[in-house]
């Protein structure tokens, strides 16, 4: 009565349903979502680089520096984000440069280095989204008042 699933039928449906929310999430939503995909890959590559799995270790580690590269660094505002934009750029860059060594050398110290500097930014990043809501709530019933 059921068929087997189809891995490509699943990554297709995948592929769009990515691709529908990324047309429907903010920009800060979006950032975050780059800052938990990196966070996800370095923890598979951590995971895969344990059991021997060398193909996944180098996919993750791909994954992870792809999402810095294309996705992170390229949101940066170099000219208008001062030295925000700049130290970030630098994080981002040693950041590259770690998870690289990491995969060459299967080294896992690397790879939590890389994770200890990227998640407290994705933190940061995800309070700063909280402390805004929370401001805009309390904003409302003034300007309803008013």
């Amino acid at each position: 009565m059921f068929t087997a699933m189809n891995p490509r039928a699943a990554s297709a449906y995948q592929r769009i349903n990515v691709e529908t929310s990324m047309h429907t999430i903010d920009q800060h939503q979006l950032v975050s979502l780059l800052y938990e995909g990196v966070l996800n890959a370095i923890a598979t590559a951590r995971g895969a680089l344990a059991r021997g799995d060398v193909p996944t270790k180098c996919n993750s580690i791909a994954k992870a520096v792809r999402i810095l590269e294309e996705g992170l660094m390229t949101a940066l505002d170099r000219k208008g984000g001062g030295a925000l934009a700049e130290n970030l750029g630098a994080v981002y860059d040693y950041s590259l440069g770690r998870l690289i060594q990491a995969n060459v050398r299967n080294d896992d110290a690397l790879l939590q280095e890389v994770a200890r500097l990227i998640a407290p930014i994705a933190q940061g990043w995800s309070e700063m989204k909280k402390s805004n809501a929370a401001a805009n709530d309390m904003a409302q019933p003034a300007l309803m008042e008013a």
